[in-house]
């Protein structure tokens, strides 16, 4: 698995950002995915996950409202719509694949994990 997450850069308060990851080397169209976030000096933050249909859908306290995950299977790629940005948001993203089919909420449940992408969001 070969996941290119794409999408991050600087943006003002309130504006949005949509992020995206594609599986490059291999279809996860049987596995949930997930976005998971890190700031600097901070552990890894669960974001938002999907289930492998699509239908399943499991977000973070702090973006609930404003955050929208999906996916298109048929080109094994995963979004991430980011709404009402704030400057708590800014983090590097990073997304995953599970190691099942849920959408899991636990970093430990996903197995493969991208590259990351930056998010700066100024005040």
């Amino acid at each position: 698995v070969q996941l290119q997450a794409s999408g991050g850069g600087l943006v003002q308060t309130g504006a949005f950002l949509r992020l995206s990851c594609v599986d490059a080397r291999r279809p996860s169209s049987n596995n949930g995915m997930g976005w998971f976030r890190q700031a600097p000096g901070k552990e890894r933050e669960f974001v938002a996950s999907i289930d492998w249909r699509g239908s399943s859908t499991h977000y973070g306290d702090s973006v609930k409202g404003r955050f929208t995950i999906s996916r298109e299977k048929a080109k094994n790629a995963l979004y991430l719509q980011m709404n009402s940005l704030k400057p708590e948001d800014t983090a590097v993203y990073y997304c995953a694949v599970a190691l099942r089919g849920g959408a899991a909420a636990d970093s430990a449940d996903y197995r493969y994990w991208g590259q990351g992408t930056q998010v700066t969001v100024s005040s």
